[in-house]
């Protein structure tokens, strides 16, 4: 017999297993569905923690074998073991999953592997379909969330092979490409198109829009093509690629009005896609819009009442932490009759060195809607804790709006961006102002304190310039 339960998740990533979670928490009985043998999703296995525990060890080879003098610590020797990197950041892929999966197992749900679809519905809830290695059994749901994350997107005429693939084959070169060509200038394009280039590549990033990272404030775009030009990369914007191939040892890139390029390798990294192939949505009723996004309501919920959908399969960026709100926004609607996700303070961080953050609207797209806006900005160049770590490069950029002076976006390149955003992240969530950020005493000597200096420049008054 068919077992029952309040809420089935179809996916076990972050939007996934967080929402199986805190519907358990909330005294729901729950099944989460995952047909990958490991947990965690594409974020965790194939994603955003091996790329980050690979984007750390070539800092610290860079570091090792170029910096570290300019601080008095003399190196001879400095070699690298590419095996054991990669044995690393697989061991902490590991140690996550492992954690994915007592977390489940601690809160009481039913983990349930195979690929999940729905088949239709009957009195007792929706039916979903569980295919596994050992043959397929059915579940129900009197309420269903669909968070099956997405795939990454195919471009026309790349012929995929052993030495043309995404971010999922980049993770592992069994070797240093001599000449690694980078299809995209995107997040996964610049973060991975890095650590290749640490370890000793040479890297060609091909970017068909006309600048860097475009959907960022065009200050950050500017200033990061300047870093990662000075580090060493070839980017090359405003290239429609047309085919890549492999040839003999090597690969081919083709695009309009460029010449051939001969590489080693090629990483497609342009974009990812929804993946909602084989859910069975139709037997439900449910169909997808012109990307293959399923719609939701402001509640996320579909057409269906009942089936809920996160993550990487609605609409918005594409963004672990994203789905996990999404994922806690529905189990607290379906356990107490209330979410509530802020899609307007949802932070987005690039791991390169300098990281690159930001949270809220761009200067561009205040423009096109017609807002009234200030600006302030501050370097790090003339911050005394990052000079003392040796780090002076990038900047803070705060948007406020100019009547209110409301802070509408906040946008950095520089150190460890990546923890400053929350501060933004916090404020623009209360509400706060540009001079409210700056009326907090910030500690002395901190990366901080470019925050603060950020936002008394809105109105002119910066202390430190």
């Amino acid at each position: 017999m068919s077992q029952s339960f309040d809420v089935v998740v179809i996916g076990a990533g972050p939007g996934g297993y967080v929402a199986a979670i805190r519907c358990a928490q909330l005294g729901l009985s729950v099944a989460c569905v995952e047909r990958e043998p490991k947990l965690g999703g594409t974020c965790l296995r194939v994603g955003c923690i091996p790329s980050k525990a690979l984007l750390e060890s070539s800092e610290r080879y860079v570091e090792a074998k170029k910096h570290l003098k300019s601080h008095g610590v003399k190196v001879k020797g400095v070699s690298l073991d590419l095996g054991k990197m990669l044995g690393r950041k697989d061991k902490i892929v590991e140690g996550l999953t492992d954690g994915v999966a007592h977390l489940l197992k601690k809160n009481a749900v039913e983990r349930l592997d195979g690929h999940g679809s729905l088949q239709g519905k009957t009195e007792a809830g929706y039916v979903v379909e569980v295919s596994g290695a050992e043959g397929a059994q059915t579940v129900t749901g009197r309420n269903v969330i669909i968070a099956t994350g997405s795939a990454v997107a195919d471009l026309p005429g790349v012929e995929r092979g052993d030495r043309i693939g995404g971010s999922t084959e980049a993770l592992s070169y069994p070797e240093v490409p001599e000449h690694l060509v980078v299809i995209g200038a995107g997040v996964i394009g610049l973060e991975l198109g890095s650590v290749w280039s640490r370890l000793g590549a040479q890297v060609t990033v091909l970017e068909y829009a006309e600048r860097c990272l475009p959907m960022m404030d065009s200050a950050i775009g500017k200033e990061a093509t300047k870093i990662f030009k000075r580090q060493g990369l070839t980017l090359k914007f405003g290239v429609r690629v047309t085919g890549a191939r492999v040839e003999g040892e090597g690969c081919v890139v083709e695009a309009e009005g460029q010449d051939p390029i001969t590489c080693d390798r090629v990483l497609v990294a342009v974009g990812r896609r929804p993946f909602t192939d084989n859910l069975g949505l139709d037997s439900v009723g449910i169909e997808v819009d012109e990307r293959g996004r399923i719609p939701v309501n402001g509640e996320l919920e579909t057409s269906v009442p009942g089936i809920f959908a996160i993550g990487d399969v609605v609409q918005g960026a594409m963004l672990a932490h994203k789905a996990e709100e999404e994922g806690i926004a529905v189990a607290e609607r379906l356990g107490t009759g209330w979410g509530h996700v802020n899609y307007d303070a949802i932070p987005n961080v690039i791991y390169t060195d300098p990281e690159i953050a930001t949270v809220g609207r761009s200067s561009e797209q205040l423009e096109a809607a017609g807002v009234p806006f200030k600006a302030g900005s501050f370097p790090f160049r003339a911050n005394g804790r990052a000079r003392a770590l040796g780090q002076v490069d990038g900047l803070v950029k705060i948007l406020a709006h100019a009547e209110t002076d409301r802070v509408l976006g906040v946008h950095m390149i520089g150190p460890r961006v990546g923890e400053l955003i929350i501060e933004a992240a916090m404020a623009m969530s209360f509400g706060a102002s540009s001079e409210d950020i700056a009326r907090v005493c910030h500690a002395h000597p901190t990366l901080h304190e470019v925050v603060k200096e950020a936002a008394l420049a809105v109105d002119g008054r910066a202390i430190h310039s």
